[in-house]
């Protein structure tokens, strides 16, 4: 094991050219820790609203820092020697950022029970861009909205990297499936199982849209008051998900003046129900789609691409061949 790794290193918040490619320690394993080699890493939204000095940057504590929760890679050390898990294996998962560093690096070291083994039908690439987008939509979708046949429930920025899978799910358990998205990914969603799909740019939803048991809202109001006018359609004692970080300050208020249920929802690396997505995916059952691919040196791309805000499905970096 080397001493050092190839990492893609925030120095200070910035735009997407503050990362920088260099050389940085390799991780420690510890406890009941996995060291990981990483071949793929997956690049979200969270990520880079930390680069820039938002997200969950207050609580990065030293520089310079690796960004980069999903990864998919071969087992380098297991916690013990009789771990089902051993060296060579191939496994996917993801990492709380600061708390552990992150996957745009050449290894991790990652907590046993954030660690599942790799469906063999998907390439590293395809593995890397599920775990937190996934276990995002599985937690809204399933666990908080319990979605079941009968019910309606509205999917804001379908075609993105948790909205894809929670179209997925909500359709998989019967749910009557609303997207909400740019009309060129409309035939797409419907592949994917959702029942309606709703032109964000020529249709107020709301002005199509009634009645919505539960809005699964991947977008709050960084855009057209999305969340807000998102009340406007649940029925008496709907239910109202928000997920980004700080993308409705008012979200409990306004909530409550409507009359309707809210929470918002945060993403625990939980790999007994990444384990459960995993068979899903292996059976084909969902799918997962990578728009872009870009390799390690090309972070500011990835990121440049996530900040567009026009990804079908996710941004990935290549971090090494596997």
């Amino acid at each position: 094991m080397p001493k050092t790794m190839r990492a893609a290193l925030l120095d200070a918040a910035g735009s997407p050219e503050s990362l920088r490619i260099g050389q940085t320690d390799s991780p420690d394993r510890v406890n009941a820790e996995f060291l990981v080699k990483v071949v793929a890493a997956g690049v979200n939204p969270i990520d880079a609203k930390t680069r820039a000095g938002r997200g969950v940057f207050d609580a990065i504590h030293s520089f310079p820092a690796v960004l980069g929760h999903d990864f998919s890679g071969v087992v380098v050390e297991s916690p013990y020697s009789a771990h089902p898990l051993r060296p060579g294996d191939e496994v996917f998962g993801m990492v709380m950022v600061p708390r552990f560093g992150g996957t745009y690096a050449e290894y991790i070291s990652v907590p046993s029970l954030s660690v599942v083994r790799k469906p063999s039908t998907l390439s590293h690439i395809e593995a890397a861009a599920a775990p937190l987008s996934a276990l995002t939509a599985w937690g809204m979708v399933v666990e908080v909205a319990k979605a079941h046949e009968g019910q309606r429930m509205l999917i804001h920025a379908g075609s993105g990297g948790v909205g894809h899978f929670a179209v997925q799910f909500a359709s998989y358990f019967g749910a009557h499936v609303i997207a909400t998205a740019s009309g060129s990914h409309a035939s797409w969603l419907r592949t994917l199982g959702a029942s309606e799909v709703v032109d964000y740019s020529t249709t107020r939803f709301e002005d199509a849209v009634r009645e919505v048991d539960v809005v699964i809202d991947l977008v709050g109001n960084v855009h057209d008051d999305t969340g807000s006018r998102s009340l406007k359609v649940l029925r008496p004692g709907g239910l109202i998900i928000n997920a980004p970080t700080g993308s409705w300050p008012g979200f409990d208020d306004e909530v409550a003046a409507a009359g309707v249920r809210g929470t918002h929802y945060r993403v625990a690396p939980d790999g007994n129900t990444l384990a459960v997505i995993s068979r899903l995916l292996e059976a084909g059952n969902v799918r997962v789609h990578v728009d872009q691919i870009y390799g390690l040196e090309q972070v500011a791309d990835a990121h440049r691409a996530v900040e567009s805000g026009h990804t079908r499905g996710k941004v990935v970096l290549k971090v090494a061949e596997g």
